[in-house]
C-alpha cells in the first residue's frame, strides 16, 4: 500500500503546482496558468466511470491479472504515457504546443483518477475491516512521499538543470518530468507482484455483450458532454459574450458545465430507454448507489451532507491553486519553495493528520470537522501577513507550517467523516462520488484564482478564501444539531413510558 500510495500521489502535483511553476517560467500568463488546474477535474468526475471500472473486464489483461490488477496496470501505463507526453511538449512554443500540453494534462488527470478508483477498491477488498486503518495509514504515507517527489523533487531537478524565473530552460523541465515518469515504475512493479483480492475474483461478471453496451452508453454520454461544452463556448465566443469579472465568469462556466452534464445524462438515459443497454444493468451500475444514500439519510439530511462535502475543502483548495505562483511572485526561488512547501510542509501535514485523527476519536467526528474548517479558514489569513511582509524566509516557514498543520488536521477529520457515510455494499462507488464532489466546486473556482488575484490583489484574494470557509462552519453546526435532535428522538422513542 505504501508503493501504491506513492504511484497515486505522484501525478497530482504534476498537473497542479509543479506544472504552474513550469508554465510561469515559460511565460504563460497567470490567468492561463490557473486554468490548467481544471485538468485535475477528472478527480471530481471519477464517480461517473467508477461503476464501469468496477464491472467491466479489460480484454487480454483481466484474464491474466484479475479484475483489479488489470485496471490498475492499464491506468498506471496511461499515467506514464501522459507524463512523457507533457515532458515532450514545450509550452513556450506557441498556442498549439500549449493546447497539446493541456491535452496531456487532462489525460494525466483522467488516468490518475482511474488509478485512485482501483486502489481504493483494492485496499477495501484485500483485507478485513479491522485492518483498513493500517492500510489507509500506509497508503497516505506513500501518497505524501509521491507528492514530495512530484513537488520538491521535480522543482529541485528543474532548478539544478538550469531553469529559473527569467531564464527558462525547456530541457530542464522536460528531463525532470521524464524522471517523474520513471518513478512510476514503483507502482507498475507493485501491481505485477501483489495478489488479486479474493473478493474481486469472486464477483460475478455480466455477459460480454452487456459490458459493451454499457461502455457504448458511457461513450455516447461523454461525446454529448464534450459537444455541448465545446459548442456553448464556441457560440458565446462567436456572439462576443464576456463576463465582466471572475465571479461572473465562474457563474457562466458553471452554467456551461451544467448544460453539458444535463446533455450527457439525457443522452445516456435516452439510450438506455431505447434498449442500447439493459435497464437493470444501468440501474445497478449508476442509480442504486445514489438511491441507497438518499434512502439511508433522507432527502433533507442527504442534501445538507452533500453540500458540506462539496464545500468543506474550498478555502484551502482555491488558495492552493495559486500558492506556488504567489511564492514565486513574492521573490522566493524554486529551491526555497521546494524545501519549505514540498518537504517541510508535507511533514507538517502528516503531523496534522495524526492530530486530526486523534481529536476525531476523542471529540467526535463532527466536532473535529468543525475545528478543521475553522483552522483552514483562519490560516489563510496568515498569507496576508506574508504578502505584506515580502520574501521573509522565517515567515514563509511559519505560514507553511500553520497552513499544512490545519490542512492535515481537516483532511483526517474529513476522511473519517466520509468513511462514516459510506455503505459497505457500495463502498467503491459511493467513496468515488464523495471524493469527486469534494473537489468539484473548489477546483472549478480555483481555475479563476489568477483572475481574482489580478482584480483583488493577493491580500484581498486571501481574505476572500478565508471568508469562503464561513458557510462550511454553518453547515457543520447545522448538521450536528440535526444529528443530536435525531439521537434524542430515537432515545425518547426507545425509552419506556
Amino acid at each position: 500500500m505504501v508503493a501504491l500510495g506513492f504511484s497515486a500521489g505522484l501525478p497530482l502535483l504534476l498537473i497542479f503546482s509543479s506544472l504552474s511553476l513550469w508554465l510561469g517560467e515559460a511565460g504563460v500568463e497567470r490567468r492561463a496558468v490557473t486554468f490548467f488546474s481544471w485538468a485535475a477535474l477528472a478527480y471530481s468526475f471519477k464517480f461517473i466511470w467508477a461503476p464501469l471500472v468496477d464491472r467491466l473486464p479489460l480484454p487480454g489483461l483481466s484474464a491474466r491479472l484479475g479484475r483489479r490488477r488489470a485496471w490498475l496496470l492499464a491506468a498506471q501505463l496511461g499515467v506514464v504515457v501522459a507524463i512523457l507526453g507533457m515532458a515532450a511538449t514545450d509550452p513556450a512554443a506557441g498556442p498549439a504546443a500549449l493546447a497539446r500540453m493541456a491535452g496531456f494534462a487532462v489525460l494525466l488527470g483522467f488516468m490518475s483518477a482511474t488509478q485512485d478508483i482501483v486502489i481504493d477498491a483494492y485496499r477495501i477488498e484485500i483485507a478485513a475491516a479491522e485492518q483498513q486503518g493500517v492500510l489507509s495509514s500506509a497508503y497516505i504515507a506513500g501518497y505524501r512521499i509521491g507528492m514530495v517527489v512530484a513537488g520538491a523533487g521535480v522543482l529541485f531537478l528543474a532548478a539544478a538543470w538550469g531553469s529559473a524565473k527569467g531564464a527558462y530552460d525547456y530541457g530542464a523541465w522536460s528531463a525532470a518530468y521524464g524522471v517523474a515518469a520513471l518513478a512510476m515504475a514503483t507502482g507498475l512493479v507493485t501491481t505485477l507482484l501483489v495478489p488479486e483480492p479474493r473478493a474481486s475474483a469472486a464477483v460475478a461478471s455480466a455477459p460480454a455483450g452487456e459490458h459493451a453496451r454499457l461502455l457504448g452508453v458511457f461513450a455516447c454520454a461523454v461525446a454529448a458532454f464534450v459537444a455541448v461544452f465545446w459548442g456553448v463556448g464556441h457560440v458565446w465566443a462567436a456572439w462576443g459574450w464576456a463576463a465582466p469579472g471572475p465571479l461572473a465568469a465562474l457563474a457562466l462556466e458553471g452554467l456551461r458545465l451544467a448544460l453539458a452534464l444535463a446533455a450527457a445524462f439525457g443522452v445516456g438515459a435516452a439510450l438506455v430507454h431505447a434498449g442500447l443497454a439493459s435497464r437493470a444493468a444501468a440501474r445497478q451500475t449508476w442509480v442504486e448507489p445514489v438511491q441507497a444514500f438518499f434512502e439511508r439519510h433522507g432527502w433533507v439530511d442527504a442534501a445538507l451532507l452533500l453540500a458540506l462535502i462539496g464545500l468543506y475543502r474550498i478555502s484551502d483548495i482555491v488558495l492552493g491553486v495559486i500558492s506556488n505562483v504567489f511564492y514565486q511572485d513574492l521573490g522566493f526561488s524554486k529551491p526555497d519553495i521546494a524545501t519549505a512547501v514540498k518537504t517541510f510542509g508535507v511533514v507538517v501535514s502528516i503531523a496534522g493528520g495524526f492530530l486530526g485523527g486523534l481529536l476525531a476519536l476523542r471529540l467526535g467526528v463532527l466536532r473535529a470537522l468543525w475545528w478543521g474548517a475553522l483552522l483552514s479558514a483562519l490560516t489563510n489569513l496568515a498569507f496576508v501577513a506574508l504578502a505584506l511582509a515580502g520574501p521573509q524566509r522565517p515567515l514563509l516557514y511559519a505560514v507553511v507550517a500553520a497552513d499544512n498543520l490545519a490542512a492535515g488536521f481537516a483532511s483526517a477529520a474529513f476522511v473519517a467523516f466520509l468513511s462514516s457515510l459510506t455503505q459497505v455494499r457500495f463502498t467503491a462507488v459511493q467513496y468515488a462520488i464523495f471524493s469527486s464532489l469534494m473537489t468539484l466546486l473548489p477546483k472549478a473556482l480555483g481555475g479563476y484564482s489568477g483572475a481574482m488575484v489580478d482584480a483583488l490583489g493577493y491580500p484581498g484574494f486571501f481574505v476572500l478564501t478565508a471568508a469562503l470557509g464561513l458557510p462550511v462552519l454553518a453547515l457543520v453546526s447545522g448538521i450536528a444539531r440535526r444529528v443530536a435532535q435525531r439521537e434524542q428522538a430515537h432515545l425518547a422513542s426507545a425509552s419506556p413510558k
